[in-house]
């Protein structure tokens, strides 16, 4: 009996020390946001992971966008409000509640790879790693099942778009992720075009701009 209780104990112990899984990511934000994380405050980034039980302390004039990945319910706050992560919504525990949208099943997932995407770019542009710009401007021959996906990520897209702010780029960070899965980087010309022309002064935009062109200038 009290072995039994001894790793029951063990058991709950590592349960509450193991990290909080990712529920959801911040896909946009225009200010200074910071976020708390048990006793640990810092500043929130763009496409960060959000994790239930963060804090969020949002200034007069900023705003911000988080998305579930499990509901794929989008919440757009604009301060001063202070809210709660939780494993499908948020809890406002302060200031005006959220404006509320739902986005199209695996959008927000595609959207946090945001950070993995920008580095590929880096590598690519820098000459190293698996990414090094090719020969030529060949497109990879697709499947009738994956030329099937990038349709429909290419209507979420047209939908996205009509739906969103015009500085937001979501969208274009939606499609963008498709495309890069599929090596379509011809195709991704214009959306990182649509992005600097969104958000100009974006350094992240920047670096992918640079690998596509990379990727798509004849030799």
């Amino acid at each position: 009996m009290r072995r039994a209780l001894l790793l029951a104990l063990a058991l709950a112990g590592e349960a509450a020390s193991a990290p909080a899984a990712d529920v959801g990511v911040v896909n946009h934000l225009a200010g200074l946001v910071t976020v708390t994380n048990g006793t640990s405050t810092a500043r929130a980034q763009a496409y960060m992971h959000i994790n239930e039980g963060d804090r969020f302390e949002v200034p007069q004039g900023v705003v911000v966008k988080v998305a579930y990945f499990k509901s794929g319910r989008q919440e757009f706050f604009s301060g001063p409000v202070s809210f709660t992560i939780g494993s499908q919504q948020s809890v406002v525990r302060r200031g005006s509640s959220p404006q509320v949208s739902v986005l199209p099943s695996g959008v927000s997932q595609k959207i946090s790879q945001t950070p993995e995407l920008v580095q590929i770019a880096k590598l690519g542009a820098a000459g190293t790693g698996l990414y090094t710009p090719p020969a030529s401007t060949r497109e990879l021959r697709l499947s009738p099942q994956q030329q099937a996906e990038v349709r429909q990520a290419r209507e979420i897209y047209a939908k996205l778009r009509t739906d969103t702010p015009a500085d937001d780029i979501t969208p274009e960070l939606y499609l963008y992720s498709v495309l890069q899965d599929h090596l379509l980087y011809n195709e991704m010309r214009s959306i990182v075009a649509e992005m600097a022309k969104r958000q100009s002064a974006n350094g992240d935009v920047a670096v992918l701009a640079e690998y596509v062109r990379l990727k798509t200038e004849p030799k």
